[in-house]
């Protein structure tokens, strides 16, 4: 199962309900629903290198992609899943959402 880590005031992320509805592959986590769900990924993005460029550009990293193998993505396309657009993620200074 794919982890969609995000939060539903996320238009790249809204984007992706319609998507992924019924399809049992996919678990969407709302990071902004439980504190510990908020704490799961800041651990990931903390530790994990994909996210340095996001971080540097001031991003989010929402929405946030983990394979079963573990790999973190950032691209939708990575998971077979479209885009919003070509924006890579939220930002932090709220002009990307």
């Amino acid at each position: 199962m794919i982890k969609i880590y995000g939060m539903p005031s996320c238009p790249y992320c809204s984007y992706l309900f319609p998507q992924i509805e019924g399809n049992d592959q996919f678990v969407f986590i709302d990071i902004g629903a439980n504190v510990s769900y908020m704490h799961e990924f800041m651990d990931l993005r903390d530790h994990n290198p994909v996210f340095i460029p996001y971080k540097e550009e001031g991003d989010i990293g929402i929405p946030c992609f983990v394979l079963e193998d573990g790999t973190v993505t950032l691209e939708p396309s990575d998971v077979g899943l479209h885009s919003y657009s070509e924006t890579k993620a939220c930002r932090i200074d709220g002009k990307g959402c």
